[in-house]
């Protein structure tokens, strides 16, 4: 035990250690706030700089950029209405709106201090109760992977604004988009055309950029001569009595996170759109309307998002199994330095588990104190006339979407959905449902046909195991719920429930 013991305290007094940890934490917030500069693409180039170094030294710069670039991009989100990370969409649906208030500086304070907390819970899960989450998330079949994917589906409702039917439009639109290219279980084209350009599909961070930067920026044309609105960077830091009114939605959008997070391939940017839409059918009297600025839908997903960074290392060091993009290039640096991932990680390096637990905790308070530093200098940006703010904003998309696979095509492909987004939006459609289903289409997909291939194609086995097994059987409940909530009878029903109360 002590020598357990000794093992945990001794990278925390190591100066060296922690000065890695907060130069990755401080550069993953920068990384994570530019559009297209994930953070699994820093962790991949690190990987080729730090094979040599010693495996803490290498973790710790690793572990830092991870942290700080899932919370770095709700920056640009609430000040851009761009978000610098797929995980950071959400964010941005009542960010933006916040900034166009007046409020960006107490919107990046608020999302910062949920940010932290939902870091420390997922790290306080991690710590105690891995094996047991990692069990439950073995027990997740192909067809609960379907459940929970057309169960992001129907956040569409969540997202559609005045018009439901359009939501779904937009929603089949992003499904037909992320269909694009090879089959990943025949290898056959679809929907390429022919073209071998299409095969490798298209990034959904591209179309993301596109779709929130570029059309941003072109609509922002129409309000050049608008009068610039003030920020109110007076108070940064929130109140207590702010913190305390959030923590109970932080706490249970944390553990959403957690969940959703250890789930082999799925990550924060799910897990912040479950979270989003929890908020919004559980809190009955937000700040402000949902997408009009309300904190509550800035508190969810941020909460959820960092949260599933904790969740994300749990299926990773317990099973050998990526939560998520991020670790599963983390596992192969750790391969690279001789260490196994897996059921055995804990009987032969017992110390990695703990010193993985103890990293995080540290860059989860370096995010918080760099998160707080700076926040005024950021919300000037919502300041600067627009005829430098555009260009600045097609800069930072056109970079960002060249820097995915260093590729000019996806330049053009960015071009063309902003234009694309632009028009959407003139004609009332929301484009949040578009990137809903470009991110779920293909899990969907794949889970779909690997659930009717594990029944011989058939339907009637298929529809049993839904009713037979108590996890389908809880989703399947949980989306039937949701496809009533969202009918004009329930509405109907709720409003004179209301009236019956009220009277």
């Amino acid at each position: 035990m002590s020598t357990d013991l000794s093992y945990f305290l001794m990278p925390w007094l190591d100066p060296s250690l922690m000065m890695l940890t907060a130069l990755g934490t401080f550069a993953g917030i920068y990384i994570g706030a530019i559009p297209g500069l994930s953070v699994t693409m820093a962790v991949s180039i690190l990987i080729s700089f730090t094979f040599s170094w010693e495996v803490n030294d290498a973790l710790a710069l690793m572990v830092g950029v991870y942290m700080g670039g899932v919370y770095g991009g709700s920056r640009t989100a609430i000040l851009l209405n761009i978000p610098g990370a797929p995980s950071a969409i959400a964010t941005s649906f009542d960010g933006f709106p916040l900034a166009k208030l007046g409020e960006a500086g107490k919107a990046i304070g608020v999302t910062t201090v949920v940010s932290f907390i939902g870091g420390m819970v997922g790290i306080v899960v991690l710590a105690l109760a891995a094996p047991m989450v990692a069990d439950f998330a073995l027990m997740f079949a192909p067809r609960d992977y379907l459940l929970l994917a057309v169960m992001g589906l129907l956040l569409v409702g969540s997202m559609s604004g005045e018009s439901l039917a359009k939501g779904l439009f937009s929603g089949a639109l992003g499904i037909t988009i992320g269909m694009v290219g090879m089959d990943p279980l025949t290898a056959e084209g679809r929907f390429t055309f022919d073209s071998v350009t299409l095969l490798g599909g298209i990034p959904y961070v591209v179309v993301m950029i596109g779709m929130f930067g570029i059309s941003e920026a072109i609509s922002q044309l129409h309000h050049l001569k608008d009068v610039v609105i003030r920020q109110d960077v007076s108070k940064i830091l929130p109140s207590w009595s702010t913190v305390v009114k959030y923590i109970p939605l932080s706490i249970r959008t944390s553990f959403i996170g957690v969940i959703i997070g250890a789930l082999p391939g799925t990550g924060g940017d799910i897990a912040a759109l479950f979270a989003y839409d929890h908020a919004k059918r559980s809190v009955k009297k937000p700040s402000r309307p949902f997408g009009q600025g309300a904190y509550e839908g800035l508190v969810a997903p941020e909460a959820a998002n960092n949260a599933a960074v904790g969740g994300a290392y749990i299926p990773m060091l317990t099973l050998g199994i990526p939560g998520d993009a991020v670790t599963a290039v983390m596992i192969g640096a750790l391969y690279i330095h001789g260490l196994k991932p897996g059921p055995m990680l804990m009987i032969e390096t017992p110390h990695l588990f703990w010193f993985s637990v103890g990293n995080l905790t540290l860059a989860n308070i370096f995010m918080l104190i760099f998160g707080l530093m700076g926040i005024r200098l950021f919300a000037k940006i919502v300041e600067i006339p627009k005829g430098v703010l555009i260009p600045l904003i097609v800069l930072l998309s056109v970079v960002g979407a060249y820097a995915i696979n260093n590729n000019v095509v996806d330049i053009y492909w960015m071009l063309g959905f902003g234009i694309f987004g632009y028009l959407l939006k003139m004609y009332g459609f929301q484009i949040g449902p578009v990137i809903l289903g470009v991110i779920l289409g293909p899990l969907m997909d794949v889970s779909y046909r690997r659930a009717m291939m594990s029944v011989n194609n058939t339907p009637d086995a298929f529809f049993m195991d839904l009713l037979s097994n108590p996890i389908s059987l809880v989703l399947t409940l949980a989306i039937l719920f949701m496809l009533i909530g969202q009918t004009p009878l329930w509405t109907k029903l709720k409003a004179g429930l209301a009236k019956a109360k009220a009277a």
